[in-house]
C-alpha cells in the first residue's frame, strides 16, 4: 500500500505541487479570518468565581473592563470637556470622575478625603473609563487605541486592556522579524548540513506551506492566543525539518540503485515508516499540553499537534513531488559538504563513557535543584519593555496615586446599610488596601437610592449588585497582594457568600493556583505517554526508562540555568517547556537507540554496537537539534515580548543540550546497562554472553 502510494506521488509530481499551491488560498484566508487573542488571563477555567464574576460585569453594568486614566496638568473644566470625548468614544460604557457628583466648581480641598486622595494628587487628576466588552476584546483594544489618540501626552491609560493593546501591537510589529529570522538561520544551517544549495529552498518551501496550511486551518478551532502563533511557526520549522532530512537521505541512497521515480517511491515508503513512529512521541508530547485547566496549553497542544500532522503530509507528498521537479537544479548545485567526517568525534565520546556518566551523577543534584526553584511571574505586564504606553502609565498610577492594583467587589445588594458600613471598615484595615470607593462613599450611606440620580447610580449600582473598587499598594501577583486579595475575599463572604471579587489582580491570583497544578499533570502525562510509545517501539521495558532519564536530565540542565543565573521564567515557560523539549528532542535518543538495537542484533558486541550506532547518528542529530536551536534562537533574541523571547530561548538552549545529552550520556548508559536491556527487550534477551567476552572485546576496540 505505501509501495503504491510512493508511485503515485512520483508519478503525479506536478498535480500534486499544483493542488498544494492552490491549497495556500484557503489557508491564507483561514489565517487572516482567524483571531488572535493578547489576553493570556481569558484561558482560565470558567468555573473559577473570579471569570464567573467578569460575565456578572457585563450582565449587570454592561461592562467587561476598566482602565484608570490619569490626567497631568489641566484645568478641571478641560478635564470634563475630555471625559466627554471619552464618553463617546465606541464601547466606552461610562466614565466615572468627581463631576459625577460634584460641581466642578466646588474646591478640591472641600471634598471627602477619601475621594480627593483617589482622585487628585498634585497637577494630577483620575478618572475611571469602563468598556462594555471583555479585557481584551477587539472592541475594548480598539477603544484603548482611540482613546490615546484624543488624550494626547497629557494623559496616561493603565490598566489590563492598555496592556493587551499594546502586546498586540508590539507583537503585529515584530511578528515578520519572527519567521524572517527563523527562515534566514534555518537557512544557513541547512546550507552548512546539505550538499546542494537549492534543496535547503525546498526544504523551507515546503516546511513554509504546511506552517501556512496548519495556520490557515486554525480558523476551525476560531482564535489562538499570540504566544501560540509565535511558537508554532518556529517549532514546526525546526520539529519536522528532521522529516525531510530523512526523506532526502533515503532518496539519495536509493537513487543509486533505481531510477529516480522509483527511487523516491521507495524513499516515501521508508520515511513514512520512520516517520510515523518518531511524530507521534512529538505529538504526544503536545497532546499532553492539552489536559491543562489553563486552556492555554490546549490551545498549543492543538496547533502543534495539527502542524506535527501536516509537517508529515507535506513531507511524504509535496518534498518528494519539489524534489523530483527540481532534481536536475539539485544536482547543478551540488557542492563538498561542508560538515567534515564526524567519526573520530564520535570515537572519542565512545572510548570515555566513563567521563560522561560521573559528568552525569555530578550534575544530577544541582540541576534538580535549579529546575525546582525557579523563580515564576504571572504579572503580564512584567513581560513587556518599561516604555510602552501601558507600562508608563501605570508607573504614573503607581508615583502618582501611591496604586499599584485596582480591582473591584461585586456586592450583592440586600446587605443592610450598618452591615456594609462595617464591612467596609473591616476591608480598609487589610494590610496594604489604600482606599474602598462605592456608591455609599460618593452620595453618603444616608441618601436613599432613589434620590441617586440614574446616571450616577447605573455606573455602580445595578439590579442585583453593588459596585466597589478597591485600591492596592501591593504590585500584581506579588505574594503581598495575593495575600491581600484572600483576606478582603474571607472578610466579604462572611457579610455576603454571593458577592465576588473581580479584577486583574484576582485573576492573577487564580492563574498561579491553577497553573501550579498543570505544571505537575502535564509533565507526568507527557512522560507517561512517551514512555508508553517508546516501550511499544522497542518492545522494551528498560529503553523507554533510560531514553525518557536521558531527556528528563537534560530538560533540568536547561530548566536549572535560570535559577542559577537569577532570571526569573514566565509562568507559561515553566509549563510547556518540559513537555515541548521531551516530545521535540526524545526522537535524537530514539535514533540513536534504534541503530544500538539493529547492530546488536546483527551480533555486535555491546561496544561495537555502540560505537557504530553513534557514527551514524552524530550527523543527524546534530543536524536536527541546530535546526531546531536555529528556528527558536533567534526569535528569543528579537522578541521584546519576554513571554515569547524566554520560551523561544529556552527552546533553543534545550536543542543544544538534548543534542549533547544524547551524544554523551546516552551512548555510556547503553553501554553500561547493554545486561539490563537485553533481558527486558524482545528478541535480544539471547544476545547477552558473559563479562569476560565483552571485556576482550572492548579491549580490542
Amino acid at each position: 500500500m505505501l509501495q503504491s502510494f510512493g508511485n503515485f506521488i512520483a508519478k503525479h509530481r506536478r498535480l500534486i505541487i499544483l493542488f498544494y499551491v492552490l491549497l495556500l488560498i484557503p489557508s491564507v484566508f483561514g489565517y487572516v479570518k482567524t483571531r488572535i487573542n493578547y489576553d493570556v488571563l481569558s484561558y482560565l477555567p470558567d468555573t473559577l468565581e473570579t471569570v464567573k464574576g467578569q460575565d456578572i460585569m457585563v450582565d449587570e453594568f454592561k461592562s467587561g473592563a476598566f482602565s484608570m486614566i490619569i490626567v497631568e496638568n489641566m484645568d478641571n473644566k478641560d478635564v470634563v470637556t475630555l471625559k466627554k470625548k471619552i464618553e463617546n468614544v465606541d464601547h466606552v460604557s461610562s466614565v466615572i470622575w468627581y463631576d459625577d457628583i460634584f460641581d466642578i466648581s466646588v474646591p478640591e480641598n472641600m471634598l471627602p478625603s477619601k475621594i480627593r486622595d483617589a482622585l487628585f494628587n498634585g497637577d494630577s487628576t483620575m478618572m475611571v473609563a469602563l468598556f462594555d466588552n471583555t479585557t481584551s476584546s477587539d472592541e475594548t483594544m480598539d477603544a484603548v487605541t482611540e482613546m490615546r489618540k484624543i488624550t494626547g501626552k497629557q494623559c496616561f491609560i493603565s490598566g489590563m486592556s492598555g496592556v493587551v493593546t499594546d502586546i498586540k501591537s508590539l507583537y503585529l510589529k515584530e511578528m515578520p522579524s519572527y519567521i524572517a529570522v527563523a527562515a534566514i538561520l534555518s537557512l544557513i544551517v541547512l546550507c552548512l548540513a546539505m550538499d546542494s544549495f537549492l534543496v535547503p529552498v525546498l526544504f523551507l518551501s515546503s516546511i513554509g506551506a504546511a506552517i501556512i496550511y496548519n495556520l490557515g486551518s486554525n480558523v476551525i478551532i476560531g482564535e489562538i492566543s499570540y504566544v501560540t502563533l509565535a511558537l508554532s511557526a518556529v517549532l514546526q520549522l525546526g520539529v519536522t525539518m528532521d522529516y525531510s532530512i530523512f526523506l532526502l537521505n533515503s532518496y539519495m541512497e536509493r537513487r543509486k540503485k533505481y531510477p529516480s521515480e522509483q527511487a523516491m517511491a521507495k524513499a516515501i515508503e521508508d520515511t513514512f515508516r520512520s516517520v510515523t513512529g518518531s511524530s507521534v512521541t512529538t505529538v504526544a508530547g503536545f497532546a499532553a499540553l492539552m489536559l491543562m485547566t489553563f486552556a492555554l496549553g490546549k490551545n498549543i497542544g492543538i496547533v502543534m499537534m495539527k502542524g506535527v500532522v501536516i509537517g508529515v503530509i507535506c513531507c511524504v507528498t509535496l518534498l518528494p513531488s519539489m524534489i523530483l521537479c527540481f532534481e536536475k537544479g539539485i544536482d547543478k548545485t551540488t557542492h563538498k559538504p561542508f560538515i567534515p567526517s564526524l567519526d573520530k568525534v564520535s570515537d572519542f565520546i565512545t572510548k570515555h563513557t566513563t567521563v560522561w556518566l560521573m559528568i552525569f551523577a555530578l550534575l544530577c543534584v544541582p540541576c534538580f535543584y535549579g529546575n525546582q526553584n525557579n523563580e515564576l511571574y504571572y504579572n503580564i505586564d512584567s513581560s513587556l519593555p518599561e516604555t510602552l504606553d501601558s507600562a508608563v502609565a501605570n508607573k504614573k498610577l503607581e508615583e502618582d496615586f501611591d496604586m499599584n492594583t485596582v480591582y473591584m467587589m461585586l456586592l450583592k445588594n440586600g446587605l443592610s446599610a450598618a452591615d456594609k458600613q462595617q464591612m467596609m471598615d473591616e476591608i480598609k484595615d487589610v494590610e496594604g488596601v489604600n482606599w474602598v470607593i462605592g456608591l455609599d462613599s460618593l452620595v453618603g450611606p444616608a441618601v436613599p437610592d432613589s434620590a441617586i440620580p440614574e446616571d450616577i447610580r447605573g455606573k455602580l449600582k445595578s439590579e442585583n449588585y453593588e459596585l466597589e473598587l478597591i485600591s492596592s499598594n501591593y504590585k500584581t501577583a506579588t505574594t503581598e497582594a495575593n495575600d491581600q486579595i484572600g483576606k478582603v475575599n474571607e472578610i466579604l463572604k462572611s457579610y455576603s457568600k454571593d458577592s465576588l471579587i473581580v479584577g486583574e489582580a484576582p485573576l492573577t491570583r487564580d492563574l498561579a493556583d491553577v497553573t501550579d497544578v498543570d505544571i505537575t499533570i502535564v509533565n507526568i502525562v507527557s512522560i507517561a505517554a512517551i514512555f508508553i510509545i517508546v516501550m511499544i517501539v522497542f518492545k522494551s521495558l528498560s529503553i523507554p526508562v533510560i531514553l525518557v532519564s536521558v531527556i528528563e536530565f537534560a530538560i533540568c540542565i536547561n530548566m536549572s540555568f535560570p535559577y542559577y543565573m537569577h532570571t526569573p521564567l514566565p509562568f507559561v515557560a515553566s509549563i510547556v517547556i518540559g513537555t515541548i523539549q521531551l516530545g521535540a528532542t526524545v526522537d535524537y535518543a530514539i535514533l540513536m537507540t534504534s541503530k544500538y538495537q539493529e547492530y546488536r542484533l546483527k551480533g555486535n558486541d555491546k561496544y561495537e554496537a555502540v560505537r557504530k550506532a553513534h557514527r551514524s547518528s552524530i550527523k543527524p542529530v546534530i543536524i536536527s537539534g541546530t535546526s531546531l536551536f536555529a528556528a527558536t534562537f533567534g526569535v528569543g533574541l528579537c522578541s521584546d515580548i519576554d513571554m515569547i523571547s524566554s520560551i523561544t530561548v529556552l527552546l533553543s538552549r534545550g536543542a543544544v543540550i538534548s543534542t549533547l545529552v544524547v551524544l554523551t550520556v546516552l551512548p555510556s548508559m547503553l553501554i553500561v546497562l547493554d545486561r539490563i536491556i537485553c533481558a527486558t527487550t524482545a528478541g535480544m534477551k539471547d544476545l547477552y554472553r558473559n563479562k569476560a567476552s565483552d571485556s576482550r572485546n572492548a579491549a580490542h576496540v
